[in-house]
C-alpha cells in the first residue's frame, strides 16, 4: 500500500502532520463563518448529481489509501438531476467521506451511494467505524461537537466539516441526517436534495445541447494494471462516472477475458509484468473482439517519444499518471456519445 501512497506524492506522515490538517480546518471554519453571516452565494445550475462523486472520491483518495480503507461506490443507473452548486456539493460529499475515513480504524469499509426516491436525491456515506452514542448524534452537526467524539486525538476533527455540511445543505433546500446503532457500530450520514425531473430542463440547458441522436450510454471498461490499489481506485472513479468496469492485473489474463467481457474501452498500464502495455495493445488490435475498442495508455512517461510509441502500438489516447480526472471524463463522455 505504501507504494500507492508514494505515487500520490503523499505519505502517512504528511496526513498526520499538523500543517496539512490545520489548513483544512481553517478553510472549513472560514466557510462556516461565511455561510452563517450570509456571505456565501451558491452558483446553482441544473446538473446530474452523479457528477459529484468522481471529484469527491478523487479528493479523499489519498487519505483512504493511507488508512487502507476499502471504498465501495454505488450510483443509480439513471440520471439524478438537481439544482445545485457543483463545487459546494462536492465539498459536502468530500467532508462526509473524510469524516468516515478519519473515524474508521485502518482497513475499514466505506460505502458511498446514491438513490432517487420520491422526488428526492439521497446520497449516503456509511462506514464501519467508531460509531456514535445517541446523545452525540443529537448534536453531531454542532460546531466543534466532534472534538468529544473520541479520546484518540490522532483522529483529528473538530466537527467543523459536519457543521459546514449542514449549512450548505440548508442553502440547497435540503438536509442531512446521521444514524448509528451505537459506539463501535459505524455511522451512516444521508444528505437529501430535491430531485428535478429531466423534462423540467430548459431548452437552453447544457444537457439538451447534446446531439439527441447519440444519447450517452454506460461503457464497458477494462482496467489492466498490476498495481492492485491503483487499479481499484481507477475503477471506482470510472464507476462513479456511470460506467461498468472490470479489472485485470496481468496482460495475458486480460486477453483471455476479452472474449467474455467484450469491453468498449481499455485503460492499459504500460509497465505490466508479463507483456508490456504496448505489446498488449498490438495484440488487442488483432483480436476479433477488441480490434474496434478504444485503447487508452496509462503511464508515468509523457515525453513525445513515449506518445509516439503508444500511437504506433495502436493506442487512441495517452494519459500520464496521475491521471487528470477531467480529461478522462471528457474522453469517456465523447466515446459514450458514439
Amino acid at each position: 500500500m505504501m507504494s500507492s501512497i508514494k505515487n500520490t506524492g503523499l505519505d502517512k506522515h504528511y496526513f498526520n502532520s499538523y500543517p496539512y490538517w490545520n489548513r483544512l480546518l481553517v478553510d472549513d471554519l472560514l466557510d462556516v463563518s461565511r455561510v452563517t453571516r450570509g456571505l456565501v452565494t451558491l452558483e446553482k445550475t441544473k446538473l446530474d448529481a452523479k457528477r459529484i462523486f468522481p471529484d469527491a472520491v478523487e479528493q479523499v483518495r489519498p487519505l483512504i489509501e493511507a488508512r487502507r480503507h476499502r471504498l465501495i461506490v454505488h450510483t443509480p443507473p439513471d440520471s439524478a438531476f438537481v439544482l445545485g452548486d457543483i463545487k459546494r456539493l462536492v465539498q459536502v460529499v468530500t467532508n462526509l467521506l473524510t469524516n468516515a475515513a478519519k473515524f474508521t480504524p485502518e482497513g475499514g469499509e466505506i460505502v458511498l451511494s446514491m438513490e432517487v426516491d420520491r422526488g428526492h436525491i439521497r446520497i449516503a456515506v456509511s462506514d464501519n467505524g467508531v460509531g456514535m452514542t445517541p446523545e452525540f448524534q443529537a448534536r453531531a452537526f454542532e460546531l466543534f461537537a466532534q472534538a468529544a467524539r473520541t479520546s484518540d486525538r490522532s483522529q483529528g476533527g473538530l466537527g467543523i466539516g459536519l457543521a459546514l455540511v449542514k449549512s450548505l445543505m440548508e442553502l440547497h433546500g435540503g438536509g442531512v441526517t446521521v444514524h448509528s446503532d451505537g459506539v463501535g457500530k459505524g455511522c451512516q450520514f444521508v444528505v437529501c436534495l430535491p430531485h428535478i425531473a429531466e423534462k423540467e430542463f430548459s431548452a437552453n440547458h447544457e444537457l439538451e445541447a447534446r446531439n439527441p441522436a447519440h444519447p450517452s450510454k454506460a461503457l464497458r471498461v477494462m482496467v489492466v494494471d498490476d498495481n492492485v490499489d491503483a487499479a481499484k481506485m481507477l475503477a471506482l472513479l470510472i464507476e462513479a462516472l456511470g460506467h461498468q468496469v472490470v479489472v485485470e492485473h496481468h496482460a495475458l489474463r486480460a486477453l483471455e477475458r476479452v472474449a467474455i467481457e467484450t469491453p468498449d474501452v481499455f485503460l492499459l498500464d504500460i509497465g505490466l509484468p508479463d507483456i508490456d502495455g504496448n505489446e498488449l495493445s498490438r495484440r488487442l488490435r488483432m483480436h476479433p473482439e477488441a480490434m474496434k475498442a478504444i485503447l487508452i495508455a496509462v503511464t508515468g512517461y509523457g515525453h513525445e517519444s513515449d506518445r509516439e510509441r503508444s500511437l504506433t502500438a495502436g493506442f487512441d489516447h495517452h494519459l500520464v499518471k496521475p491521471i487528470d480526472l477531467t480529461t478522462l471524463s471528457s474522453i469517456l463522455s465523447k466515446i459514450s456519445q458514439l
